[in-house]
């Protein structure tokens, strides 16, 4: 029954399924699973050899004693059965020494025995004796015979047979005692190698993650006096590009070098382990006088020398460090704040090395708390929009707003969006967060209906396709007419993936919305996607407002910025503009609109509302356009 459930089950014919099944147990198979079966099974052998071969020997002893007793029955009846016929047959006898043949005959006929004689002295003699009385009760003679053992030749004749087997028996447990001992050694190799493998990096052969927080914990425990025990990270740099470059075995053979690298740059008394695909740490136990960034510093510099797989590869490293018991006294806390010093050193850039400081568990303890608080904010309603007034070059006017988003918390106070936006990356909330501000923006934009509003999209909502449909609801939701919606992208999302980010424009653009080139200058600054890419405007980033009037080149490359948007027909934007100086060289410069604390600072739409109301013709002349006249 349960075979044809097994069966029914597989889907397999009747029959077959069994072995299938054994089958593919065996592939399953681990080469320490197979040792020990076998080791087991000769074990068994062993045991059942011995069994065997004991209870042979054991049942040989047992017949040989049954053979002998049996034989020595037989004697002792054919002594009685003699005395007998000899006291029946006395009147036959004469003479002592002249016994009448007849008489022995009719005893051996009587007896049953062969070979039976009258002797008078038969002397020494392994024949057995019978005594014979004359009618004087005198020994007349001895009647001797030869004594049989019918049992004991049996026995003699089959003991080679059971010599044989028990010869067989012990050559058969020989042979399993050589397989268990050859199966022990193959077993202890497996182990050997368990444990290494359980211990180790396949890759590398630096303890793994587990034996190198286990190596921590002797280390810490060990720590003895004015000893200072140190437990960094390092973080390879760029191994995206590198397996970009040289491949998965290529990338492979580099971490190795890495790892070959560490060891020999770190003191011996260091244990170096790989905790992560390009992640490598460090625990030292040394005086307090040891510099241990000096010690880390030597290990990235002997990272960042040239590497040769196929060919010459260079690759950087940052670190992190913690020491207890300065920062820390048990494990947990010591990983904990080294890995917050390698996530600053991480922002620092490749070959920085950062030690543990209270200020990094504040910003970590700031993380968790927006981590705990942002999304119930979201739920609570408690982020807004303030907007920054976009006004044009020449007049001063207001062209249009840029929408930004701003938490304040209940009990924290004001959090900038470059402190929680970064942990809503992180966490996933961005769909969320620029949905709302999207919606949000249009909304408010229907009370100023002379001016466009500008919205950030964040990298993660351009490269989702989604982003189309979702701009296409917000318009429709709002009713604001597709022209005064401006989306703002930065430059490296359109390196990730030009085709698709050229057809996500496209579709943008097929909605009647403008799409802006925000920062640039900032990063990639590559002008062949200003030809590719439908763009509408380019914002050009306040660092180069900043060298305004500090360096002689800030205007020349405003200029030729200007010139270039021109040319491909591009409005020009520069934000960040906070002096009067500048927004003059800015004028001058050709720029189409500015946008800064010189003209305002971002502020609720209620604010918006006001400023608008100044600007009115019969009103006095706002702020803004005094300062632009």
């Amino acid at each position: 029954m349960d075979g044809e459930v097994i069966t029914q089950a597989a889907g397999a014919q009747p029959g077959r399924s069994l072995l299938t099944w054994m089958r593919r147990a065996r592939k399953g198979d681990t080469p320490r699973a197979r040792a020990k079966r076998m080791m087991s099974a000769s074990q068994l052998i062993v045991v059942l050899a011995a069994l065997v071969m004991g209870a042979t020997l054991l049942a040989g002893a047992i017949g040989y004693e049954l053979a002998r007793q049996s034989d020595e029955r037989l004697w002792s009846e054919q002594r009685a059965s003699l005395r007998n016929a000899i006291g029946e047959f006395r009147n036959l006898f004469g003479k002592a020494d002249e016994v009448d043949p007849r008489f022995v005959r009719m005893v051996e006929q009587s007896v049953g025995l062969a070979d039976l004689k009258f002797e008078i002295n038969p002397g020494l003699s392994e024949r057995e004796l019978q005594p014979v009385m004359d009618a004087q009760g005198r020994i007349a003679g001895f009647l001797t015979w030869q004594k049989a053992h019918p049992m004991l030749r049996a026995m003699q004749r089959l003991m080679p047979f059971i010599a044989a087997i028990a010869i067989v028996l012990v050559g058969f447990a020989g042979i399993s005692l050589a397989q268990l001992a050859r199966v022990r050694h193959e077993l202890a190799a497996s182990e050997e190698f368990a444990r290494r493998a359980a211990d180790q990096d396949k890759l590398t052969g630096l303890p793994n993650h587990a034996k190198t927080l286990e190596l921590l914990d002797l280390a810490l425990a060990e720590r003895a006096g004015d000893d200072v025990t140190t437990f960094a990270l390092i973080e390879l740099d760029g191994m995206a590009d590198v397996n970009a470059q040289l491949g998965v075995l290529g990338s492979d053979e580099l971490i190795a070098a890495v790892a070959r690298r560490l060891k020999q740059a770190l003191p011996a008394q260091a244990v170096c382990g790989r905790i992560g695909s390009d992640e490598f740490a460090v625990a030292l136990t040394a005086g307090s006088g040891v510099d241990a960034g000096a010690i880390l510093r030597a290990a990235l510099e002997a990272i960042a020398r040239p590497h040769w797989i196929d060919t010459v590869v260079r690759i950087s490293a940052h670190a992190g460090f913690a020491q207890a018991p300065r920062h820390a006294e048990t494990r947990g806390e010591l990983t904990r704040r080294a890995g917050l010093a390698l996530r600053a050193a991480a922002k620092k850039g490749p070959g920085a090395i950062v030690g543990f400081e209270r200020a990094i568990d504040t910003v970590s303890t700031d993380q968790k708390f927006i981590q705990r608080e942002l999304p119930r904010a979201l739920t609570a309603n408690e982020l807004e929009l303030h907007y920054q007034p976009i006004v044009a070059a020449q007049g001063g006017r207001i062209v249009g707003v840029e929408a930004l988003l701003r938490w304040t918390h209940a009990t924290r106070g004001p959090i900038g969006p470059a402190i929680f936006i970064p942990v809503a990356e992180q966490m996933g909330l961005m769909d969320t967060l620029g949905a709302f501000v999207l919606r949000r923006a249009l909304h408010e934009a229907k009370r100023w209906p002379d001016l466009y509003v500008a919205v950030n999209l964040s990298p993660l909502q351009v490269r989702d396709a989604s982003i189309v449909e979702l701009v296409r609801e917000a318009l429709a939701e709002s009713g604001v007419p597709p022209a005064r919606l401006m989306l703002e992208i930065t430059e490296g999302v359109l390196i990730d993936n030009p085709d698709e980010m050229v057809k996500r424009i496209e579709d943008l653009h097929a909605l009647g919305v403008r799409i802006a080139l925000d920062d640039f200058g900032s990063g990639y600054s590559n002008l062949g996607y200003l030809q590719r890419f439908p763009l509408d405007k380019l914002k050009i980033d306040r660092s180069f407002v900043t060298a305004l009037g500090n360096s002689a080149n800030g205007g020349v490359i405003i200029q030729a910025i200007v010139a270039l948007g021109r040319a491909l027909g591009l409005s020009v934007l520069v934000e960040g503009v906070e002096t009067e100086q500048q927004r003059v060289l800015l004028r001058l410069a050709g720029c189409d609109e500015m946008q800064g604390y010189l003209f305002a600072r971002p502020a609720p739409a209620k604010a918006i509302d006001r400023l608008l109301a100044q600007a009115k013709p019969g009103r006095t002349p706002s702020p803004v356009e005094a300062l632009t006249a």
